[in-house]
């Protein structure tokens, strides 16, 4: 419920009571009750204007368009010393008088907007978008086995070491390490290396944005780890012959199998 400021209700109180006062008097002519309720408006700080209106418009319920225009006509001089008597009215900026604001709480006419937020929905954006690729991996996993035949080879015969010997493909980069320097560090020191790396990377880039380019740190951290491990998987695929050692498939030919 909306509260009413203190000054509006004791104005209203006090034309409660000047009103009543002059229902009272029934033996005053006419005039005096118009000019007392125009004291009682001047009293009340209400502007002339409004109360030329508001008479016009009970003579036009009462009886016509004549007794309007006489009732405007008596109260406007009645009103002016009326007025003056009471004072200057308060004025607003151009001089306006209305204070209807003046009743309604600061809260209900503030305007606060939300700060926009950068997200996007899950449903439809992301999961439209992975839907998508799981259906063109799916497509280009079956069109690539239509055209290129991988049978399963016999049981492996342990009497009889494959050479080279390669490990998966997942592991030859490690294989590949293992070429180059000792064992505790290749399968230790290093790998462990770029773990600890890629856990400290929240930590060091702390920007807050999800967008590529603003992560550039982040994106080339990712970038060499990922250069770096392919790197090693191709050499260990295409450039490692008999006893692992180093070819080149242009000349030794190929030593690797789908």
């Amino acid at each position: 419920m909306t509260e009413v400021p203190e000054h509006l209700r004791k104005r209203a109180e006090e034309a409660r009571a000047k009103a009543a006062a002059a229902k009272a008097s029934d033996d005053a002519p006419a005039e005096e009750a118009e000019l007392t309720a125009e004291q009682q408006a001047a009293a009340s700080k209400i502007p002339a204007h409004l109360l030329e209106r508001s008479k016009a418009a009970k003579a036009k319920a009462d009886g016509g368009d004549g007794g309007g225009g006489a009732a405007v006509e008596t109260a406007a001089p009645a009103a002016a010393p009326a007025a003056a008597s009471a004072g200057p009215l308060p004025t607003g900026p151009g001089g306006h008088t209305q204070r209807l604001l003046t009743v309604v709480k600061s809260g209900s006419i503030q305007d606060v907007k939300a700060m926009p937020q950068d997200k996007v929905h899950v449903w439809p954006h992301l999961l439209v978008i992975e839907f998508a690729a799981a259906l063109f991996i799916t497509a280009f996993t079956l069109i690539f086995s239509i055209f290129v035949n991988a049978p399963l080879l016999e049981l492996a015969n342990f009497n009889e070491t494959p050479n080279p010997s390669k490990a998966p493909w997942y592991f030859l980069g490690l294989q590949e390490l293992l070429t180059m320097f000792h064992p505790m560090v290749a399968g230790v020191t290093i790998p462990g290396i770029g773990i600890f790396l890629l856990i400290l990377a929240p930590y060091i880039d702390k920007n807050p944005s999800n967008k590529p380019e603003d992560r550039k740190f982040a994106v080339s951290l990712m970038t060499i780890h990922l250069m770096f491990w392919a790197v090693l998987v191709m050499i260990g695929s295409f450039f490692r012959g008999p006893g692992f050692n180093f070819v080149f498939p242009w000349e030794a030919g190929l030593f690797f199998e789908l």
